[in-house]
């Protein structure tokens, strides 16, 4: 349970993730990134942080799969390299501060446009994969089962779009990801965007009927997309 894909079967991790998770890895350059800008605006040097930075970037060299042409999901497990095609491998172009750009970004968008995403979120495990579990359903073992390894989530969708943008460097067609999401305000909470969905088609509603990270990353990706105006130099598009 190291990650946000946290669910467990009785005594067993569903997706243990035991290693280097590519969101964590990240996350970790944009905190270093982040910092090192606070410290030069406050008149230091932030040389230390620059160079922490600059080594968190070059090490994530280590996660890039080039023959799916994509990111692993976690690098340095137990097994070794894990190669599931999740949607964690976002982060790496939609965060402020972008690791992956050019050719891999669109490897990256292009795969999971392909395998995860859907209109209600992006799909947590490509069905391509033997563990793929299409319905979210039965008793909690089979729910709790399914949670990851599959069942769509909403909250994804924000990642999604702002990695397409800033690979495609088409604001328009960024929204348009999370255009759909406006019929499931009249669907089951009122208003509101629920938590998970079924990963096969007709993607029916699953677990709470409001969750707050799914309106907020939609609501998030909307406005920093909007604010573009088909710009993109302060998004670091290309």
């Amino acid at each position: 349970q190291l990650t946000w894909m946290d669910a467990m079967v009785g005594d067993g991790v569903v997706t243990p993730r035991a290693g280097t998770p590519v969101e964590i890895a990240a996350l970790w350059y944009n905190a270093l990134e982040r910092v090192a800008a606070l410290v030069r605006a406050s008149g230091r040097a932030a040389d230390a942080y620059e160079a922490l930075a600059k080594r968190a970037r070059a090490g994530f060299e280590r996660f890039w799969n080039a023959g799916a042409g994509c990111c692993y999901d976690v690098v340095d497990g137990p097994a070794g390299n894990d190669a599931s095609v999740r949607p964690n491998q976002l982060f790496a172009v939609s965060l402020p501060h972008a690791v992956l750009d050019g050719e891999r970004a669109r490897g990256v968008v292009d795969v999971c446009a392909r395998l995860l995403l859907t209109s209600c979120g992006l799909r947590t495990l490509s069905p391509e994969d033997p563990r793929f579990a299409p319905h979210y359903g039965g008793d909690q073992r089979q729910r709790d089962g399914a949670y990851h390894q599959g069942t769509v989530w909403p909250w994804l969708i924000g990642a999604f779009a702002c990695a397409h943008a800033r690979a495609y460097g088409d604001a328009a067609t960024a929204r348009s990801f999370l255009e759909p999401f406006a019929d499931q305000l009249r669907e089951r909470g009122l208003g509101t965007i629920g938590e998970i969905a079924d990963a096969a088609a007709p993607f029916a509603g699953r677990g709470a009927i409001a969750q707050a990270w799914s309106i907020a990353e939609i609501l998030r990706a909307w406005t920093d997309l909007s604010t573009l105006h088909g710009t993109f130099e302060e998004y670091g598009a290309p």
